[in-house]
């Protein structure tokens, strides 16, 4: 009888994280579609890099915060040939002059066919050698090239921050079944 009634409150814990993660995954996802039109709202020519790649990531909600040492984590939506196929996370941790903090989306556009291998089988991070282009501050020709068959773009959303910071970020990604 004890074993019945584990056995059955294990498979109600189950139903309600599987449940709960279901219902996380739908709310990031309706936040990266609305994240996807405020980027092209800022700048259309986004358009490109969204016909353009392969595959892409959109962060919607990317939180950091810093004192010398900082740290940010985000949830997002995985897109291959502008289908959804899978969710992935993101976390930050840098070191250096900074303080403050700050709200962001986030989209990654991969364009080669190893950038999208590396970031599914979670061998993708960057560093310092990859930098963000923010969209609302973009230059009048709006040309930024790939790094690495990499593109990578950030939307300020709240916050203040002052940064002069070396780090990384490495994502995990989670397919759909």
């Amino acid at each position: 009888m004890k074993t019945k009634n584990i056995l059955m409150v294990m498979m109600l814990f189950f139903s309600v994280s599987l449940f709960a993660q279901a219902v996380d995954d739908k709310r990031v996802v309706t936040d990266a579609e609305n994240a996807k039109a405020a980027f092209l709202e800022v700048n259309p020519k986004l358009q490109h890099y969204f016909d353009d790649a392969k595959a892409y990531v959109i962060f919607p909600n990317v939180g950091k915060g810093a004192v010398i040492i900082g740290a940010a984590s985000g949830n997002g939506a995985v897109y291959e040939q502008g289908q959804l196929v899978g969710m992935a996370s993101m976390k930050q941790l840098d070191v250096g002059a900074q303080i403050g903090g700050k709200a962001f989306s986030e989209i990654i556009f991969l364009k080669t066919d190893k950038a999208v291998e590396d970031f599914m089988n979670n061998k993708f991070r960057f560093g310092s050698n990859l930098s963000a282009i923010a969209v609302n501050q973009s230059p009048p020709s709006f040309d930024v090239t790939y790094t690495d068959g990499v593109a990578v773009f950030t939307l300020p959303k709240e916050g203040l921050m002052a940064e002069v910071s070396v780090g990384g970020q490495k994502f995990e990604f989670r397919p759909f079944d």
